[in-house]
């Protein structure tokens, strides 16, 4: 099976090793991941802000970067929404709603192609520590990916999962809201922190970047020893 790398631009620039433990989760079970170097931005951050036709340009350039591929997966449920929302926003672009089309059905959140298209629900993986699981918003209400990643985590051997009290609320992140609000932001990171202190938990484990920085800043300014790791970290340990 032949899998293309969606990076996504936090994990790229940020947080290359969560791309890299994506790639040897993959591996591990028999599948050929490439990485074409022609994708880019998927375009969320300028979309969300109203720029629709510079957003547009960057879609485009990402249809064509997976155009040959034979599965796309990305380490990021928002990331991967985004692309899922392409042949709405490219239907009245002639050509492009039908090439938009393709890419969405063949693109997948990464656990969610672990669990649904792999059949896996054990990788193998050991951690142990005590863990509570941030689900994202985008990952969970828009993508519909919700069992998938706890699935895989009760299946590692030595974690001890603890349930995030009011886990369906928002961290506060939500892309440029966290710039444009930051008053509001602030105060929502401010409970979910609250929150993630009452399970006494060593760590936090989420599948988005974006949640997890913002998160592991408050977290950081709070003086809360609390580790933040992507679930691909922990699902690629041994």
């Amino acid at each position: 099976m032949k899998v293309s790398l969606f990076i996504t631009c936090l994990c790229d620039t940020v947080t290359p090793d969560v791309g890299k433990d994506t790639v040897q989760l993959l591996e591990r079970f028999g599948c050929e991941v490439d990485f074409p170097v022609n994708q880019t931005c998927c375009g969320q951050p300028a979309y969300n802000s109203g720029y629709k036709s510079e957003s547009i340009k960057g879609m485009k350039q990402m249809i064509k970067a997976f155009e040959q591929s034979e599965y796309v997966v990305g380490p990021s449920g928002s990331c991967v929404h985004m692309l899922r929302e392409y042949p709405k926003v490219l239907k009245d672009e002639p050509g492009w709603k039908e090439r938009a089309e393709k890419l969405t059905a063949k693109t997948y959140e990464l656990t969610q192609f672990l669990v649904e298209v792999l059949q896996v629900e054990d990788v193998g993986s050991t951690f142990r520590g005590t863990a509570t699981y941030h689900p994202s918003c985008h990952m969970t209400r828009l993508l519909g990916v919700t069992d998938a990643p706890r699935i895989l985590l009760e299946n590692v051997k030595g974690l001890n999962l603890i349930e995030l009290p009011l886990k369906e609320d928002c961290c506060g992140f939500g892309g440029t809201f966290a710039v444009k609000n930051s008053a509001i932001s602030g105060q929502m990171v401010q409970e979910k922190a609250e929150h993630i202190g009452e399970t006494k938990a060593d760590y936090l484990i989420g599948g988005d970047m974006g949640c997890l920085m913002n998160m592991g800043g408050r977290l950081r300014r709070n003086e809360q020893e609390v580790k933040v790791l992507h679930i691909a970290q922990v699902l690629n340990s041994q």
